[in-house]
């Protein structure tokens, strides 16, 4: 029993750093941010929470620069001032931005962000197992080792997860009445002006390659069109 005692405290200690983690990023939501005020985006947002069954639907704005969206694990959605200042410039539509919260809401529905809480804390516990016993037959790159195999693992788990909250999006989108083609055309935008995954460094990454990922859910689209779905 003794043997195990170092793993048994390690995943002692992931299970405390996951509900301290998740309380933490909970008071830090709700210290920064603030509900959605732009009518044009808000009439977006309830229309997409009608057809998810979540009638009382309501998007919050982050004071951060970036553009991106956020899922919370008690299910709220966020985005960035980053994405509402786009709006404002006209850089993006009413309906690319619904596109991330339907994507958003993907996550909620699917689980993700729930799960995502709990693995950073089961892959640093995974992290910190991998260097004890790597480590005691590589004493001098098995760290290495160790953090290489951990992100390949949660790097592929969180691609997963960017794909099937696409699908659900394009789904949710089609019930809604909102645009489909705004999901692909606001990857299309944020490629040209960021650029892309390098494709050699794509496996490591964890969104897929934004060609991929528009050709998933063009190809949707195109599946129910054909259907009449």
């Amino acid at each position: 029993m003794l043997k195990f005692l170092p793993i048994l405290l390690i995943a002692a200690y992931a299970v405390v750093m996951w509900k301290m983690s998740a309380s933490a990023l909970r008071r830090k939501l709700d210290r920064e941010s603030r509900p959605l005020d732009q009518p044009e985006l808000e009439a977006v947002s309830r229309r997409l929470g009608r057809a998810a069954e979540v009638p009382e639907l309501r998007a919050f704005v982050l004071p951060e620069p970036a553009f991106n969206g956020l899922a919370a694990p008690d299910g709220r959605i966020f985005i960035t001032d980053g994405v509402l200042q786009a709006f404002r410039r006209g850089e993006v539509s009413a309906d690319e931005i619904g596109s991330i919260i339907a994507h958003e809401l993907g996550h909620v529905a699917m689980g993700h962000s729930k799960r995502r809480m709990v693995e950073m804390a089961a892959q640093n516990s995974a992290r910190m197992v991998l260097m004890m016993v790597i480590g005691r037959f590589i004493p001098f790159i098995g760290p290495w080792i160790a953090n290489i195999l951990v992100n390949l693992v949660t790097a592929g788990l969180s691609r997963r997860d960017e794909y099937e909250a696409d699908a659900y999006a394009a789904a949710l989108m089609r019930r809604a009445g909102v645009a489909p083609k705004a999901q692909w055309t606001l990857f299309e935008k944020l490629a040209d002006k960021h650029g892309d995954i390098p494709a050699g460094a794509a496996w490591l990454m964890g969104h897929p390659p934004m060609p991929k990922r528009i050709a998933a859910v063009r190809r949707l689209q195109a599946q129910w069109d054909a259907t009449g779905q």
